[in-house]
């Protein structure tokens, strides 16, 4: 668990803070993704507002479960590592579809995509006994 609350904290509130900063246009324009300013492609980088919040607070709320001794946390953090990896894949499929390649857009959207592949498994292991062996 260690390990995921680092994750989870950097994601979480990373997530905050790129909202925080993209609602005040302090990202630089030479940092913007290209064409960021066609209304559509805004539209679309918006449209994860509400889905990145909601994986910031699943992460959030899990690590408050877990800390309060709450076995809802497991069920929490699975939600928000799922829903994590899935804006991770949108977003790297609409940047592979439009044929760009920009590694600053990339790099943090394979981060989404691919670190909680290697934690949901963890919440899938089944006890023998359970399969009436």
């Amino acid at each position: 668990m260690k390990t995921l609350k680092v994750f989870f904290w950097i994601t979480d509130v990373g997530f905050i803070l790129y909202w925080f900063i993209t609602l005040l246009h302090i990202i630089p324009d030479s940092y913007l993704f290209k064409d960021y300013n066609n209304p559509i492609l805004s539209a679309w980088n918006w449209s994860f507002l509400p889905l990145d919040i909601f994986i910031s607070i699943t992460g959030l709320t899990s690590l408050y479960f877990y800390k309060k001794g709450n076995p809802n946390w497991s069920k929490m953090a699975l939600i928000s590592l799922i829903l994590t990896s899935c804006s991770g894949l949108q977003a790297i499929s609409f940047w592979a579809i439009r044929g760009d390649f920009d590694p600053s857009w990339w790099i943090p959207n394979l981060y989404l995509l691919i670190y909680p592949l290697f934690f949901i498994p963890k919440f899938f292991k089944l006890d023998d006994r359970s399969l009436g062996s």
